[in-house]
């Protein structure tokens, strides 16, 4: 290795890049706190399966001759279900709950169908084999009403038929809920398209933004869903960057959830005391780098760190591309990209919010995406393309000169920069 200089690995893909970078340049390094575990990933799942909080135990829940739903993450989320499944499903069966009375339905929201393989890797191949898995379907929904902000609360005909149900989902931050786990397993995991449209309309408003449960808009009509649906046991887990289970939360949905957000903070809010020049961002791999679309959430968290004027370098394979109709759509109509927050305001789009968020960081900064992507296709989508990370902060640093400070977030997806400076 050079001298002065430091050697960073970040996640791309299913594999990884590395770049060098000037010692004197870098700001800060954000990675995960580290937590002293006195048990193993098995061993946090069993404790919090045994200790529910705010709850009575799976057994003392579900009776005999019951159906039972179990909602689960689709294949763009780390939620390791097949490191959770057998012990619940283990704790069912006790219960009397027999395995042909238990449907795991993958809740997709607006993302599409999965293959076979995808759901047999996301349980594990003995519950794959055991236990009934199916994706979740907008277009078999039963309407049971509105919230207080008109959101319809349409959700996927099995869920709803269940004489119970079981949500799972790990707990990271998210760009306009605050928090993703608890009830976003319903809204918008297994709800319709134009339900999860309007909920997600309210991402303009005051108190919409990462790490923030007070008065957000979005979390209280996802989190007024329990009125019209019950989840009767949450299983939430916080995750390190290696995607090891490090927390788990089981019981109610609103109070065991709130502990795990609880965790995430002490775990994954970095304070800085200064922002960059220059952040480079990977949003640790896949599957969270498998499209633009889920590699946008690093990016919302990268600019809470980058200066203004500043240049934001996204190291995301997006090996399946942009990832949406919508939001590809609007990522390529628009001449400019300040023309498509004129037209959210206007016409709020499910995709295209996405794309309007993209260009509101656009405003404060310059995103340099290295990606598998079409060089050309993505300089149509206002960013500048790189096949390497080196390449993209070497021409960044010739710009921003040679006292650049550079922040580094090789968990971006996971990671939410705490501002405390003035300036």
């Amino acid at each position: 290795m050079k001298e002065g200089f430091i050697k960073v690995e970040l996640g791309f893909g299913k594999q990884n890049k590395s770049l060098l970078i000037p010692a004197k340049n870098i700001g800060k390094v954000m990675y995960v706190e580290k937590i002293d575990l006195q048990l193993s990933e098995a061993g946090v799942v069993e404790q919090a399966l045994r200790n529910p909080i705010k709850s009575l135990p799976v057994d003392d829940i579900f009776e005999k001759g019951e159906k039972v739903v179990i909602i689960t993450s689709d294949i763009t989320r780390p939620m390791p279900g097949y490191k959770i499944l057998p012990a619940l499903i283990m704790e069912l069966n006790r219960a009397g709950i027999e395995d042909n009375n238990i449907t795991i339905v993958f809740g997709l929201g607006s993302h599409r169908k999965q293959t076979e393989e995808e759901k047999r890797k996301l349980v594990g191949d003995d519950i794959f084999i055991r236990i009934s898995c199916i994706d979740s379907d907008p277009d078999d929904a039963v309407s049971l009403g509105v919230t207080s902000s008109r959101t319809p609360v349409d959700i996927y005909r099995q869920v709803v038929e269940a004489d119970k149900r079981i949500c799972l989902g790990n707990i990271e931050y998210h760009y306009f809920a605050g928090y993703s786990g608890g009830y976003k397993a319903i809204m918008p995991g297994v709800s319709t398209f134009s339900a999860i449209q309007k909920n997600h309309s309210h991402m303009v408003e005051e108190g919409a933004w990462a790490g923030n449960l007070v008065n957000n808009p979005v979390r209280d009509d996802i989190e007024e869903v329990a009125d019209f649906i019950k989840i009767d046991f949450l299983f939430n887990v916080v995750l390190n960057e290696h995607k090891k289970i490090i927390g788990a939360f089981a019981g109610d949905p609103v109070a065991a959830h709130r502990e795990g957000c609880r965790l995430l903070d002490r775990l994954y809010s970095c304070p800085i005391d200064t922002k960059a020049d220059i952040v480079v961002v990977s949003p640790g791999g896949y599957p969270k780098d498998i499209n633009l679309y889920q590699a946008h959430k690093a990016l919302e968290n990268a600019k809470h760190a980058v200066k203004e004027g500043g240049i934001i370098i996204l190291v995301a394979a997006c090996t399946e591309g942009v990832g949406g109709e919508s939001f590809e759509k609007w990522m390529v109509e628009f001449g400019e990209s300040d023309q498509m927050i004129e037209e959210i305001e206007k016409n709020f789009i499910l995709g295209g919010h996405k794309a309007a968020a993209i260009a509101l960081i656009l405003r404060n900064a310059e995103i340099y995406l290295v990606s598998d992507m079409d060089p050309s296709f993505v300089e149509n989508i206002f960013m500048k393309p790189f096949k390497e990370p080196q390449l993209a902060l070497d021409e960044a640093l010739g710009k921003k000169g040679d006292n650049a400070i550079i922040h580094i977030m090789p968990f971006g997806g996971s990671i939410l920069p705490n501002y405390t400076g003035n300036s």
